[in-house]
């Protein structure tokens, strides 16, 4: 499954660096896919645009901002400025995670996103405005991080945790 999984990405990858994005290249190694690209717009405090291209953080859950038929919740705009002062505008590198699929149910490319080496889901979920999120009981790659960040947070009352007594979907 991990395969056809990689798969995906590779091929997802080749057609956008064959649609003429500039800021793309493509390491490819067993098992691992890497590529950059400029951050365009922030969606909101677990999702990116890069170009056409939705990104969503791997890893991780914010409040929510957007989703129909969701009302706003607490903490919702204080973690997409959050994601947007660590990565908006920048060239970011997006790792895959082979124990994860390529993309979600909504068509969005799941990676990993980092910028000037520095881990942006683990650092939303360090500030309070991020929680660790397992999909389908399908441990990710860096898990233990995320949770040793979390726990952390917790224990500082940062962002959530503080700002909306640790509930992560609580209405604003």
């Amino acid at each position: 499954m991990a395969r056809a999984r990689g798969a995906r990405w590779a091929a997802a990858v080749l057609a956008l660096a064959g649609a003429g994005c500039a800021d793309v290249s493509v390491t490819t190694e067993p098992d691992r896919t890497e590529r950059r690209g400029r951050v365009t717009r922030v969606v909101d405090g677990d999702t990116v645009k890069l170009g056409g291209e939705t990104v969503r953080l791997l890893g991780i859950d914010t409040p929510e901002s957007r989703r129909p038929q969701t009302p706003v919740e607490c903490g919702s705009k204080k973690a997409a400025t959050a994601l947007r002062r660590l990565v908006e505008g920048r060239t970011v590198t997006l790792v895959r995670d082979p124990t994860q699929d390529a993309t979600d149910r909504f068509g969005r490319t799941l990676a990993y996103v980092s910028v000037a080496g520095k881990d942006a889901g683990e650092a939303m979920v360090a500030s309070g405005w991020a929680k660790p999120y397992v999909y389908g009981d399908v441990e990710f790659a860096r898990a233990g991080r995320y949770r040793s960040a979390a726990a952390d947070a917790r224990a500082r009352g940062a962002g959530v945790y503080g700002a909306c007594n640790g509930d992560f979907h609580r209405a604003a």
